[in-house]
């Protein structure tokens, strides 16, 4: 087969791009990286953890020269390279390069003041937020059922010992946000986002509350619609197929687990204005939301990387600054209780990491190929690295409208 003009470009920015990656690796100062490629083998740091990298094909120089981290996920789902320990990579890349992006997230701030009044005549449409939710979650729900555990709840679990299981941490997690909303048979919740039903089922059971969730997912929508049939929770479960913006009605408590970070920057205040608009004056709101660092935000919005280009097209995290800013612009809503729990997201990754592992056969029985699996495991394993190393976080934050005045329940130690 004719080599494409990217093929070509790659293989003739193969020598430079091996060189001046090899002099970054050169820098590294804690861990050791072991390169083994066409030239041999290379040494860069010293100490613990060593982690080995195998170059199979010396373009992946370029392409990661050429797309950063793009181009290095894309090299790993083609074969090109091999790593004993992903997590232990990312970590050891992302302590290598911090003066690197220290410089890169000054210069995405400072631009971001010249370019965000042109970039917000142009938001993402409705057709497009759905077309980007399409691409993530309604791969399979067979695939998802394999990787998560039986509340199929695909978000940050609260391990309150390194011996809990998934599924005990997933329910406590949810007991936690309940707790904190002080949800009871008298509520009325509507959620944003309806994942596959796990917290919708478990707020009507536990707590005796209605619920009212809502999801642009049409694999999630057909998945929870019969949860919650089986469960026989039709008459207290409310499963729409609907853009929250489209959301009507009037609700006692309103809740968002880990959907904000598919809501771009640009309509960040649309997202808050419309969560006040279907409270109560004296309704309350929790988020469970991924954060990055406030220092990366400006810089990352508007950026591309391995995740938004390969996994979550459209993503976008937002960081404690940037809610902090929306709720003032855009609602009347004040920040009650704040908890980062990010510390237990990278345990959470390395159990799904460990349930896919355990189930290639049956991923694969699925029709999804090994470049699809290898994708996923680096996808896994990148996101537990950047918790580790604390880049990105997750919070739960309970937010309250100005006639609110219950005291709040005390968060469990």
């Amino acid at each position: 087969m004719k080599p494409s003009l990217k093929q070509k470009i790659d293989t003739a920015l193969t020598p430079v791009a091996t060189r001046f990656l090899r002099l970054m690796a050169a820098q590294i100062r804690q861990g050791t990286l072991v390169i083994i490629d066409h030239d041999g083998t290379h040494r860069c740091g010293s100490g613990l953890p060593e982690i080995t990298l195998r170059v199979h094909d010396p373009r992946l120089y370029s392409m990661v020269l050429l797309e950063g981290s793009v181009g290095l996920g894309r090299g790993y789902a083609d074969g090109m390279w091999e790593c004993n320990d992903l997590t232990g990579l990312v970590q050891i890349l992302s302590r290598g390069l911090r003066p690197v992006t220290d410089i890169q997230d000054k210069v995405g701030q400072t631009i971001a003041v010249a370019t965000d009044w042109a970039r917000r005549l142009r938001p993402p449409t409705k057709a497009v937020d759905r077309d980007n939710i399409h691409a993530h979650y309604d791969i399979s729900n067979d695939f998802f059922e394999l990787m998560l555990d039986e509340t199929m709840m695909y978000s940050c679990a609260i391990f309150d010992t390194p011996e809990m299981s998934l599924v005990d941490a997933q329910r406590a997690k949810l007991d936690r946000l309940c707790t904190k909303l002080g949800l009871g048979r008298d509520d009325h919740v509507v959620e944003i986002g309806t994942g596959w039903g796990g917290f919708a089922i478990h707020a009507a059971t536990n707590f005796g509350c209605r619920v009212t969730t809502t999801t642009i997912s049409d694999a999630q929508f057909a998945f929870a619609s019969k949860r919650v049939a089986d469960a026989g929770l039709a008459d207290r479960i409310t499963v729409l197929n609907d853009d929250y913006r489209d959301l009507r009605g009037t609700y006692s408590k309103l809740i968002s687990i880990e959907m904000i970070e598919a809501v771009d920057w640009r309509q960040h205040d649309t997202f808050f204005a419309t969560c006040a608009s279907l409270l109560r004056s004296d309704g309350l709101m929790a988020l469970q939301a991924i954060t990055v660092d406030d220092r990366s935000f400006e810089r990352a919005k508007n950026g591309t990387d391995f995740i938004r280009e390969l996994i979550f097209p459209g993503g976008c995290l937002p960081s404690l600054e940037s809610i902090s800013r929306s709720l003032r612009r855009a609602t009347p809503l004040v920040v009650i209780d704040l908890e980062d729990i990010g510390r237990h997201y990278a345990e959470t990754l390395r159990r799904w990491y460990l349930n896919v592992e355990a189930r290639r056969d049956e991923v694969a029985a699925l029709g999804l190929d090994d470049r699809f699996q290898r994708l996923w495991d680096l996808y896994l394993c990148y996101c537990e690295g950047a918790f580790l190393e604390r880049h990105i976080s997750d919070v739960q934050m309970i937010m309250a409208m100005p006639d609110w005045q219950a005291p709040m329940v005390a968060r469990p130690a």
